[in-house]
C-alpha cells in the first residue's frame, strides 16, 4: 500500500500514522466529545506543551480528523471539531478505552496478588 509517498505493509500502519503517538488519540478522544477550544484541550491534556498541542492539532487537521474554525471575534476564538471522517474513529477510540480499562484493572489485580 502506498499513500502520500509512504509505503505501508498493513492497514494498521496507516491507522497508527494517523492516530499513533503520545497525543493524537487523546486529543481525538476529547474532540469527538464535542467542539473544543485550544485552552480547553490544554487543560484536558495535562503534560502536553503548547508547541506539541499545536503541532498535533495541525497533523490531525492535515489528516482530515479534525477541522479548525476561526471566529471573527475579539478576542479571536478558535474551535476544533471532529470531521465526519474523524467521527469514524469513535468505535476505535471506544475499543481502545475499553482495552485500557481492562488492562489497568488486570494490572491492579496482579499488583494485589503480589502483595498477598
Amino acid at each position: 500500500m502506498e499513500r502520500d509517498g509512504k509505503v505501508y505493509a498493513t492497514p494498521i500502519e496507516v491507522t497508527l500514522d494517523v492516530i499513533g503517538g503520545k497525543w493524537k488519540s487523546v486529543l481525538a478522544y476529547h474532540i469527538i466529545q464535542g467542539p473544543q477550544r485550544f485552552s480547553e484541550l490544554k487543560r484536558l491534556v495535562p503534560g502536553i506543551t503548547e508547541k506539541m498541542l499545536t503541532q498535533t492539532l495541525r497533523e490531525l487537521e492535515r489528516d482530515g480528523v479534525v477541522s479548525r474554525t476561526v471566529f471573527a471575534e475579539v478576542p479571536p476564538r478558535v474551535e476544533y471539531r471532529i470531521t465526519e471522517h474523524g467521527a469514524s474513529l469513535q468505535p476505535v477510540l471506544a475499543a481502545m478505552c475499553a482495552w485500557g480499562r481492562g488492562h489497568w484493572q488486570q494490572g491492579a489485580a496482579s499488583s494485589e496478588g503480589m502483595r498477598n
